[in-house]
């Protein structure tokens, strides 16, 4: 077992950079799969060094739910900037940047929820509080301010701490 453990010190991604090995070069040969092991087990056995602590997931089977609805809160996302910028003046938006404080500590659960704020159009992650307590985040409209922090903290981080703590 501690030889699988070395050969494959994140097996998750190991799976995961085979697949985007093969979606990267569109060719579905044994040679792309192939090579697409070798770089996921390569990859992965060169950098565990710099992985010295693996995330914990507490709740894998959560993570799919989470994926769907970011996945549906990009597109609503969408509508609603196209329609902001299609059929709005600049003078009636109202842009701000607000403090979200943040419940998580882990560090992945942390980058994963920027992202997840960046991902979103509309809002931009900007900047974390050296401790990691807060995140400030750049809102292109955001008449309530507190709402948006608001559902950040129960729509992704609420799930998010589900996640990984």
């Amino acid at each position: 077992m501690k030889l699988l453990r070395k050969l494959f010190p994140h097996p998750v991604l190991t799976v995961l950079l085979t697949v985007v090995w093969l979606l990267l070069v569109n060719a579905y040969s044994i040679n792309s799969l192939l090579f697409g092991a070798f770089l996921g087990v390569l990859i992965p056995f060169i950098t565990s060094p710099y992985w010295p602590n693996m995330p914990r997931v507490r709740h894998p089977l959560k993570i799919i739910e989470y994926f769907f609805i970011v996945l549906w809160d990009i597109v609503v996302a969408n509508f609603v900037v196209a329609n902001l910028i299609l059929f709005r003046r600049n003078a009636d938006l109202k842009p701000a940047w607000v403090t979200v404080p943040l419940d998580l500590r882990t560090p992945e659960a942390i980058t994963v929820l920027a992202g997840t704020i960046t991902l979103t159009p509309g809002t931009v992650s900007s900047d974390i509080s050296d401790e990691g307590h807060a995140i400030l985040v750049h809102c292109l409209n955001a008449p309530d301010p507190q709402a948006v922090c608001d559902e950040i903290k129960m729509r992704y981080e609420r799930r998010l701490k589900e996640i990984f703590e």
